[in-house]
């Protein structure tokens, strides 16, 4: 069963991003739409699901290993290894999944986070969003989120002299391990256990005795929960979401962080709070790195549980009060400063702080800014280490809006939840409505463009950029903000 399932959504991600030209191979017959495999097979489609034109019909049973060979017979030669990496990446997915399904009910038992429960949903794009290549069973039993472990940490002691600027020189008190100390001249790196390996090998480093302070995982695995309010990031050694998307913490990328939060912190809507991401620590290696998280008081559910079944009964009481949140706030970004965020499902939260319902924003280094428009609101222009976060192309920046707040945050969400006709309409009429109040103004207008009024939406090509086809061939820069898909407009549903 497991397996059909994966199948079919990893066909239907290869189709919808027409890898090796596989939208040419569809066609219809007195019998319906068909995909006509390389090895004869015919796969009947249907419309839908939500991103695309059509997608594998829900009866279709697929095996696994006709999909990957349909499409290593389609793939360019040149793209061998990362057909490759993407065979291992669905095994591994498969496993994940069959995993979970054995250890589910235990887990619910156990009165788990609604971090673990959001780590039961699929990503709604990425179909082999549950591979984490290279770790065991027992690895995804003690580490991965939706098993709801808890484990200890590890430590390192690092000379004082690798830190980068903007670094931490101690941990904070309430994170600090009793009885455990560097010695002089270096400083203490907590270490995720799968990371311990990875430390050894850095020279100047010492792996110490002892694993004090216990955690439990969070939905993005390498973020791990201290405390109720407390969350510590972590570089892991391992890919989700693509070969490409290695887990590990450049430099930079926390001071980036750092500094879109103080951005984000002067824009914000008064129903908008931002977890407070100052304190951190980089030793100028990848695997060398933290950041503590700190969030505020309420009750906190990640957007991404939204898609749980059962996690929120009355989600269909405060749907549209969270996509008004949504939208409202990132239509102002966009029209007003020219500033999209990369805050997805998983980035999100709804924050319950008695009667009132606000939006929790967190890991905001995947932003897109313009100098221009920041500069002409009067706003200063953060000094981004990564210069892929800042551009003055209102094309780009909607790419992002459409493709992570629109879809992720809200379609994604709504569409799970309400019947297509409703759902479609809510959308529709709240992103109206947060438009209403700039008429004319042209960034406005081009959003208006490339959402309401579009005949078809933009999409991302993630498995292409992510994993089988490498950066040269591609001429991905970014492989999270790679476009070229597209998909029928779902706001003009009816």
């Amino acid at each position: 069963m497991r397996e059909a399932y994966l199948a079919a959504r990893v066909l239907d991600a290869l189709l919808r991003e027409n890898y090796g030209g596989l939208a040419s191979r569809v066609g219809r017959t007195p019998d319906g739409v068909r995909l006509n495999l390389p090895g004869g097979r015919q796969v009947r489609l249907a419309p839908g699901p939500l991103f695309q034109d059509f997608g594998v019909a829900p009866d279709e049973r697929l095996e696994l290993r006709e999909v990957l060979r349909a499409l290593a017979e389609v793939a360019d030669p040149a793209d061998a290894p990362g057909v490759a990496a993407f065979t291992e990446e669905c095994q591994a997915a498969l496993a994940a999944l069959e995993l979970h399904d054995a250890h589910a009910d235990g887990v619910r038992r156990s009165k788990p986070s609604y971090e673990t429960l959001a780590a039961f949903a699929d990503h709604p794009v990425y179909p082999t969003s549950r591979a984490r290549v290279g770790l065991s069973e027992a690895d995804l039993l003690a580490y991965a989120p939706e098993f709801g472990p808890s484990f200890a940490l590890r430590w390192a002691a690092a000379p004082r002299h690798l830190l980068l600027p903007g670094s931490a020189t101690g941990l904070p008190a309430d994170l600090a391990p009793e009885g455990m100390a560097a010695g002089r001249g270096e400083v203490l790196f907590p270490v995720h256990p799968l990371t311990v390996d990875e430390v050894r090998r850095i020279d100047g480093v010492r792996l110490l005795d002892g694993q004090a302070v216990t955690v439990r995982p969070t939905l993005s695995m390498r973020t791990v929960e201290v405390g109720p309010r407390l969350h510590l990031k972590l570089p892991l050694p391992i890919s989700t979401l693509g070969a490409r998307n290695r887990r590990s913490v450049k430099p930079g990328t926390l001071a980036d962080g750092a500094r879109a939060e103080l951005l984000l912190r002067e824009l914000a809507d008064p129903d908008v709070v931002l977890t407070d991401e100052q304190t951190y620590a980089h030793g100028g290696h990848e695997y060398l790195a933290w950041m503590v998280r700190r969030l505020p008081e309420g009750t906190i559910v990640p957007v991404a549980a939204l898609n749980v079944p059962g996690v929120l009964p009355w989600l269909d009481e405060i749907l549209p009060a969270y996509l008004r949140l949504l939208l409202r706030w990132n239509v102002r970004l966009f029209v007003r400063y020219g500033v999209a965020l990369e805050a997805h499902q998983q980035n999100l939260a709804l924050l319950f702080q008695g009667d009132r319902l606000r939006l929790l924003v967190k890991d905001n280094d995947g932003l897109l800014a313009s100098p221009a428009r920041l500069a002409a609101a009067g706003v200063a222009v953060p000094e981004f280490a990564d210069e892929r976060m800042l551009t003055d192309d209102p094309h780009a920046l909607a790419d992002v809006f459409v493709t992570i707040t629109l879809h992720l945050a809200a379609a994604a969400v709504t569409f799970a939840a309400l019947p297509p006709g409703r759902a479609a309409a809510l959308l529709r009429e709240t992103l109206a409505e947060a438009l209403d109040p700039y008429g004319d103004e042209p960034m406005a207008r081009l959003l208006r463009a490339r959402t309401l009024d579009a005949a078809r939406l933009t999409g991302k090509s993630m498995i292409t950029a992510g994993t089988l086809v490498a950066k040269e061939r591609s001429g991905a820069r970014d492989v999270n903000k790679f476009y070229g898909t597209s998909g029928p407009n779902y706001l003009r549903r009816t």
